[in-house]
């Protein structure tokens, strides 16, 4: 009997396990699938917690649910994965398990003390994050009470997950402090060290413009040196200084520590990936999916998904000894919620940029692309159906999996 082992029963190596369960030979494979928790977020839903949108309960299920049938799934943290010797050493009970095949899927998270100050006396009283589940219910309870003030939301180094997600929060505070009607007490500054609001020309240009409309700040170029939580300063490299009444802090984001404890990791513990093939780049049997990849696509559920039909087809070519014929071209699909039921949609690749247009098909759409639409929000909201009922499950969704210029405007 062979082993196909999955580190971390997040999006990607969820949907995978439901995906081989069903192209693998149960008589011929065990599919092993490892995770420190016993429940499964939906993450995009962390961006509405703080506002009241979503209910944090309504973000969050067993992860056992969707494990299916045939896969055995442990609950441990890892201890050592040594892929020299094509095993991982667990946590529970140093538990040694041997594989023939492995998947990494251990994603990313926020690291705060990775940045000067960022977790002193302010830590949690007016310094917060959205990009955990813990993070987002707390940030509710604080603007729940929170009537005025300087609200600077930080992105501290990329790359980061999902990252337009600071730019949705800027525009959903903007909504959620008109809804309450203290807008005009509110200065809203956004803090990147990107040039501008995105890392592409077209959309940077044109989300720019929306911080503008909505009387957002922006203050870009900004590599972030420390913060001072006595004082309610954020400051820079280059010396400016942002003072603060609430910090939205999206911290350092970094791949799981126990790749940097096996070697197998970056700077930033991200595995160094074939950005094609999604094979590693050292290991022919190791594989990497989503955020724990250091691909240069978007760490977002989307690339997931898209990532997920390369991955499938080439594990299968590799086990039956044949050349890999798939690959991924970087293909990211985002919604950015603007507030006021209005959302925009990005569509891009490796090589291409977002762009104007409607998605997916050409003239009828029906998803208008770097515009604001009712419709597009439609979609977002639609997404976490979708999430839990056909993604997770490894259900093939209609959206093709290759990026197309079709109905794109150059």
């Amino acid at each position: 009997m062979k082993t196909f082992l999955i580190l971390g029963a997040g999006t990607g190596g969820t949907m995978m396990a439901n995906k081989l369960a069903k192209r693998l030979d149960p008589q011929e494979w065990e599919i092993i699938l490892v995770d420190r928790e016993m429940e499964h977020y939906y993450q995009p839903g962390f961006l509405f917690v703080p506002f009241g949108y979503y209910k944090p309960e309504s973000i969050v299920q067993p992860k056992q649910k969707f494990v299916p049938s045939g896969v055995k799934f442990i609950n441990s943290d890892i201890e050592l994965i040594e892929p020299d010797q094509n095993r991982v050493t667990l946590k529970e009970g140093n538990k040694v398990l041997s594989y023939d095949h492995l998947l990494i899927a251990t994603g990313t998270d926020i690291h705060p003390e990775e940045i000067e100050g960022m977790q002193g006396a302010g830590w949690q009283q007016n310094i917060f994050d959205f990009y955990t589940f813990d993070g987002s219910v707390k940030l509710h309870k604080f603007l729940n009470n929170f009537n005025g003030g300087r609200i600077v939301v930080n992105i501290a180094e990329m790359p980061i997950k999902c990252p337009v997600a600071p730019l949705e929060f800027a525009f959903l505070a903007d909504y959620y402090f008109q809804q309450r009607g203290i807008r005009n007490k509110v200065e809203i500054v956004y803090s990147t060290p990107l040039s501008g609001a995105f890392t592409k020309p077209v959309a940077s240009k044109m989300l720019g413009d929306i911080l503008v409309k909505k009387n957002i700040l922006i203050e870009p170029d900004f590599a972030i040196s420390g913060v001072d939580s006595a004082k309610n300063i954020v400051s820079s490299y280059d010396g400016r200084e942002l003072n603060y009444d609430l910090l939205v802090t999206i911290p350092t984001n970094m791949g799981a520590n126990v790749i940097g404890l096996s070697g197998m990791g970056d700077d930033l513990n991200f595995v160094p990936t074939n950005k094609q093939t999604l094979q590693s780049n050292k290991w022919q049997n190791v594989w990497v999916i989503g955020d724990a990849a250091n691909v240069p696509a978007s760490k977002a559920g989307s690339v997931v998904h898209y990532e997920a039909e390369t991955l499938i087809e080439n594990i299968l070519h590799a086990i039956a000894g044949k050349e890999l014929t798939a690959a991924f071209d970087g293909h990211s699909t985002c919604h950015i919620t603007s507030g006021f039921n209005k959302s925009l949609l990005i569509d891009f690749s490796y090589d291409v940029e977002p762009l104007t247009g409607v998605y997916p098909m050409p003239v009828v759409g029906p998803f208008p692309l770097l515009k604001e639409s009712f419709f597009n929000y439609l979609g977002k909201l639609s997404f976490r159906w979708i999430y839990w009922n056909i993604m997770l499950r490894g259900i093939p969704f209609p959206l093709p999996p290759a990026f197309s210029m079709a109905g794109k405007k150059q």
